[in-house]
């Protein structure tokens, strides 16, 4: 039911109503433009609670920078002492980390403790030891570089600190690339002019390669050029290059490469011997044979034979070679620019994988070798591995089992080999062994050995040789007792009673002596001699028959038999 007041709105006359129209949108404006005000004034509190947050948080980034440098201020300050920058946390307790570290803050501290380390006995920290600095300097380094600690360890005992640093950041850099020139088909000089006319800025690889080549930057694709697929050059490291020269192969000669994929290195060999001879290219993976054939037919090479055979059991396929050239099977340790997953990936169980295989391998290599080759007889072991464990390991293990010995490579640069590490002490000679850093001569990390056999008998193992001697003191001793007593000693006195083995043999020491030396004498009497000296001892024992004595003449004889089959039964 409505009101009276709407009833009396509706006689209003229409100039009534238009007041009233008025009156009403008046109204919806004030609530309008009030509603408006109450959200403007909550948008300002909001903005101005935005504004507080962010000038807070401009403040903290104020603050955080002023302090890093502040820090950064106090590790420039040389006359400040240096505080130990680490917590030592327990062993048994594990602590994640809240944010992801600050690998700025990290290279300082590396920094730092390597300044500290270097003249430890003024710049350490009371109470502190060099262990502790080391183990924050390996974490320190794993967290910067991405290394496993077990490897990062590993390196730490090979390299001095200054210097694994560099090898830690040659390893982030990768190496230049390189082609070697395939002489067969053309010459350095005219493959450097064809592919500079092509827009490649490259240079002489150095003086010790005759060669190679190092491209730096290249307006077309190296690996898709005319003269690539001509077979004029191949795509190769440059240590790649140096166990072929060292192995030096001859023309006409038997080469084998025991582990060729992908025919970098079988591809040279043939290109030094110009294509005479037989090169057998052998590897134990058929997919990676693939790309050695594809090689070989395009650089042209037509002396190699390609073997699909497990290297372990190659001296049972075929031997009787000049040179092998073994490149065995690593870590990789020395390549980690071309595969960083290396950093991570191997632990001490894989170097000792490797290690042994490479025991076997080069034991094969040895054995397939020809020691009265007129022209070699030579076998070259290398790795692009830089631990010990898989290059002086396996090469002195080899010197100790085979007729081998170490030669000079025949390379004027790189580092000698190790004759000490750690508590293992290798044979001297394993200084002629080179090895190669990424650091130290811009190529990936290598190591390189050449052994000479002299002989290709196998030397018996230790336990082989005193089961040897053995028998020799048991059967050969008795045979020159019998052979003294029954040419030398008269029948009567062989007859005598023995009280004991004592009493019989250390009286004669000395006569037995005089006795094989005058046995060997005779012996290298001419025949004649010898059948006229067993007439004189025949016409000598019936004199001696003769002879007073309380036996009697004729029971000598049996005697003397008798003492003749007891030293057959000794």
């Amino acid at each position: 039911m409505r009101s009276p007041t709407c009833f009396c709105s509706f006689s209003y006359s229409s100039t009534n109503k238009t007041i009233i129209v008025k009156h009403l949108c008046d109204i919806v404006l004030c609530e309008t433009f009030l509603l408006l005000f109450m959200f403007s004034r909550d948008l300002s509190e909001d903005d101005r609670e935005e504004d507080e947050v962010a000038e807070e948080t401009s403040r903290q980034k104020t603050g955080q920078k002023e302090k890093e440098d502040a820090d950064l201020q106090l590790n420039l300050e040389i006359d400040e002492e240096f505080k130990f920058s680490c917590i030592v946390y327990h062993p048994l307790t594990t602590f994640l980390p809240a944010e992801p570290p600050d690998l700025h803050v990290i290279h300082q501290r590396i920094k730092s403790n390597m300044e500290v380390l270097q003249d430890f006995g003024v710049k350490r920290e009371e109470g502190r030891t060099r262990q502790e600095y080391l183990a924050l300097l390996r974490r320190d380094m794993a967290a910067y570089y991405s290394y496993s600690d077990f490897l990062l360890k590993m390196l730490m005992d090979i390299f001095p600190l200054p210097e694994l640093i560099n090898f830690l950041e040659a390893n982030e850099v990768p190496r230049p690339v390189t082609i070697r020139t395939n002489t067969l088909k053309t010459r350095r000089r005219d493959l450097a002019q064809a592919l500079i006319n092509r827009g490649v800025n490259l240079d002489p690889l150095g003086k010790w390669s005759k060669t190679g080549l190092v491209i730096y930057d290249s307006s077309v694709p190296i690996g898709a050029t005319p003269e690539y697929l001509a077979g004029h050059y191949m795509l190769q490291g440059a240590s790649s290059l140096l166990p072929v020269m060292a192995l030096a192969p001859q023309e006409n000669e038997r080469i084998l490469d025991m582990c060729c994929a992908p025919g970098g290195k079988t591809s040279y060999i043939a290109q030094l011997m110009k294509n005479t001879g037989m090169i057998l290219a052998n590897d134990s993976n058929a997919e990676r044979l693939r790309s050695v054939v594809g090689n070989l037919h395009r650089l042209g090479v037509t002396n190699a034979v390609v073997s699909n055979c497990d290297g372990r059991q190659f001296p049972k396929v075929l031997g009787g070679f000049d040179r092998v050239l073994l490149d065995a099977p690593c870590s990789g340790t020395g390549v980690i620019s071309k595969d960083p997953a290396i950093k991570t990936n191997k632990d001490e169980k894989d170097i000792l994988r490797c290690a042994h295989l490479q025991k076997e391998l080069l034991l094969s290599a040895i054995d397939s070798v020809n020691a009265t080759s007129e022209t070699g007889g030579y076998v070259v072991y290398c790795t692009c591995s830089i631990t010990v464990e898989e290059n002086e390991w396996v090469v002195d293990y080899a010197l100790k089992k085979r007729n081998v010995r170490l030669v000079a490579t025949g390379l004027d640069f790189g580092k000698e080999g190790f004759t000490r590490f750690k508590d293992r002490r290798f044979h001297p000679s394993l200084k002629s062994t080179r090895r190669f850093y990424p650091h130290t001569h811009n190529m990936d990390g290598f190591f390189i050995a050449k052994l000479k056999k002299f002989s290709n008998a196998i030397p018996k193992t230790q336990k082989g040789n005193l089961a040897a001697s053995h028998a020799e003191t048991t059967w050969v001793l008795p045979t020159a007792l019998f052979s003294f007593v029954s040419d030398d000693e008269p029948a009567a006195e062989a007859a005598k009673p023995s009280t004991g083995p004592e009493t019989v043999m250390e009286p004669q020491a000395k006569k037995k002596k005089l006795e094989s030396s005058k046995i060997a004498q005779e012996q290298k009497k001419p025949q004649p001699a010898l059948k006229k000296r067993h007439s004189l001892q025949g016409q000598r024992r019936p004199l001696k028959a003769a002879r007073p004595s309380p036996h009697k003449s004729y029971a000598q004889v049996p005697n003397r038999k008798k003492h003749k089959v007891k030293q057959n039964g000794q």
